[in-house]
């Protein structure tokens, strides 16, 4: 199942493109050349500009090669793109590394997932149902 999205592409690049036919994600690519020091962050423009439907959201979410390889990741993971949002995407990126590490206009910095949404009812109340599991927080379901 596939949603149409308006984009205004002022990047240069491709459209971003998903890497194989169930991928959830689709790749967004840098529109400049950038550099990140280790321990630094960036925001990395992408040269995009999008209309997304109402009821849905787009998520930026890090991309396993350049973590893995780069130590590089989306800080505000995942970042959040809302439906009335209309400026350009800009992708947070941190280096956890230690050297300097240089993306070049057009390289993968992030994917893109859509995802639909609904905002929250509050229901206020003096008490919740009880469940098996109760208060129990971090580390109370188990020891793996």
């Amino acid at each position: 199942m596939s949603l149409r999205i308006k984009v205004i592409n002022r990047s240069g690049n491709n459209l971003p493109e998903y890497g194989s036919l169930h991928a959830a994600g689709c790749d967004v690519r840098s529109s400049a050349d950038v550099s990140i020091y280790g321990g630094q962050r960036a925001l990395v423009k992408t040269g995009l500009f999008v209309e997304i439907p109402e009821g849905y959201e787009i998520q930026v979410r890090p991309r396993s090669g350049l973590a893995y390889k780069n130590g590089l990741t989306v800080l505000n993971s995942p970042g959040t793109i809302d439906s009335d949002y209309r400026g350009e995407i800009g992708v947070i990126l941190i280096n956890h590394g230690e050297t300097p590490v240089r993306l070049a206009k057009g390289e993968r910095i992030g994917q893109l997932v859509l995802n639909k949404v609904e905002q929250i009812e509050w229901e206020e109340n003096l008490e919740l149902q009880e469940t098996e599991r109760g208060e129990g927080g971090f580390g109370s379901t188990g020891t793996n």
